[in-house]
């Protein structure tokens, strides 16, 4: 059974490859704390609705003017959760060496990461168990 054609799959598959990228760059922030000049770096936020619109091939849609005093509207355009590339995140602390790197809130990113990639892995798990329940013949 091929699982990558149901959308919510494709969902998580997605989820946790950007809550991988994410770990990997806050790992780059932490190894690089004592770097002079180096800016804490962390990826755009995954936007969860655009993923949801474009998975269901609603993100084309056009809106309807119903009389002509209705502003055209344009569609909108399905966005990367990522953008696949870190962006400098602007930290309150900076050191003398221009050192933007605060290792408390790296850990504080670090955790809430790992518990958003534990709890999407639950939902994995979940969803497979239904659809090996779903896929059971009746009365087994």
């Amino acid at each position: 059974m091929d699982i990558s054609g149901i959308p919510l799959f494709a969902m998580l598959r997605e989820r946790l490859g950007y809550l991988g990228e994410r770990q990997k760059v806050i790992a780059q922030n932490v190894a690089n704390a004592d770097t002079p000049g180096y800016a804490a770096r962390d990826l755009k936020s995954f936007n969860f609705s655009a993923q949801v619109q474009s998975q269901a091939g609603l993100a084309m849609l056009q809106p309807a003017r119903t009389t002509p005093v209705h502003l055209a509207g344009s569609p909108r355009r399905p966005t990367s959760p990522s953008g696949g590339r870190p962006v400098r995140t602007p930290d309150s602390e900076v050191t003398l060496d221009g050192n933007g790197v605060v290792l408390e809130d790296q850990m504080i990113k670090m955790a809430e990461s790992r518990m958003q990639y534990d709890a999407a892995i639950g939902f994995y798990q979940k969803s497979m168990a239904l659809l090996r329940m779903a896929s059971r013949p009746p009365g087994r």
